[in-house]
């Protein structure tokens, strides 16, 4: 199979790219390798397998470059990773968000409808879930208000999916992530952040009194979720939850980092933040049935993983992170 990765650089979207590889699929790679982190970092992410994926630097926002890229490589697949990611930024930047992840998403819909693209795979998020209240999510819930520039953008990205399976027979799934974590993780994420700053003596910013629960889900189980949609025929669209299964609270998670760490965090306390959710919790019953989606790696095994992971990782590249500068975001 032929397939696009739009995002294929970042931290989800590297690891499907690894994964497609390694199945024996060709890959193109479309990224803007945008400075929301280091650039590096998503050059890093690829750096193994560069010499087997076609690496196109494009942004979504350029239609006719979206088209000229699909046109060319006419993918029977695509993998819409791509998108301003976090809740927080979102709250500060929100055209920035609304232009690439509302248009963008538009430009690969109609750039892979017209390459006749038979299937697409779209990137969503848990906080469409917003103020829902009756957990675990399902799938089928109402959902009357998201919380953030970035939440309501997943939920227009979901409606277009939408549109276009229903108006031109395009295959589409769209796969509702809950909080990933794991090796490669983006540096401004919790778990990455928390880890850096105990590893160093750094306070740790805490959010709220620690209550807020979270879904967290082990990257491995992310990407065999998105394998099993690439194989599901019953509908030209839908919706699956990919999570863990279970909730943890963020008291409870700082916890698990001390013990792996083997340092205790020193926190600095603060209001609870506009846009963050005070709990996901995924329903994934759906996906267990459809996709043949069973997460093996509870929190208690993945934060210890995760650990190894950056302490490998910063002892490694200790001259890569040293050249890291500040993100700007526009």
């Amino acid at each position: 199979m032929k397939a696009i990765v739009t995002g294929g650089a970042g931290f989800i979207g590297s690891h499907i790219v690894h994964r497609l590889l390694h199945n024996g699929h060709e890959v193109v790679v479309v990224d803007d390798f945008n400075d929301f982190y280091h650039p590096a970092i998503k050059h890093h992410n690829l750096a193994k397998i560069k010499d087997h994926v076609e690496i196109i630097v494009a942004d979504l926002r350029d239609e006719a470059t979206v088209h000229s890229i699909f046109s060319r490589v006419r993918p029977q697949t695509t993998f819409h990773l791509a998108a301003r990611a976090g809740v927080r930024p979102s709250i500060l930047y929100p055209r920035l968000y609304l232009e690439t992840n509302i248009n963008g998403t538009f430009h690969v819909l109609e750039a892979a409808r017209l390459a006749a693209c038979e299937r697409l795979i779209f990137a969503s998020s848990s906080s469409v879930y917003g103020l829902s209240t009756s957990v675990p999510f399902h799938e089928d819930l109402v959902l009357k208000q998201t919380l953030s520039p970035y939440a309501a953008t997943k939920l227009a990205g979901e409606q277009l999916c939408g549109n276009y399976a229903y108006l031109y027979g395009m295959r589409i799934a769209c796969l509702r992530f809950f909080t990933v974590y794991g090796a490669g993780q983006r540096p401004d994420l919790a778990i990455h952040s928390f880890t850096d700053a105990i590893t160093h003596g750094r306070p740790i910013k805490r959010f709220g009194n620690g209550s807020t629960r979270r879904d967290y889900t082990f990257i491995d189980d992310i990407v065999q979720g998105v394998m099993g949609a690439m194989h599901y025929n019953e509908k030209y669209f839908d919706i699956f939850n990919l999570g863990g299964h279970k909730t943890t609270s963020l008291a409870e998670l700082i916890a698990l980092l001390e013990k792996a760490i083997g340092r205790k965090a020193i926190i600095e306390e603060l209001p609870e933040q506009k846009g963050d959710m005070p709990m996901t919790y995924a329903d994934i019953t759906k996906a267990e049935q459809y996709l043949n989606y069973h997460p093996q790696t509870s929190i208690e095994i993945g934060i210890p993983k995760f650990v190894k992971w950056y302490q490998e990782y910063t002892q490694t590249q200790k001259n890569f992170l040293s050249t890291l500068i500040p993100a700007r975001h526009e």
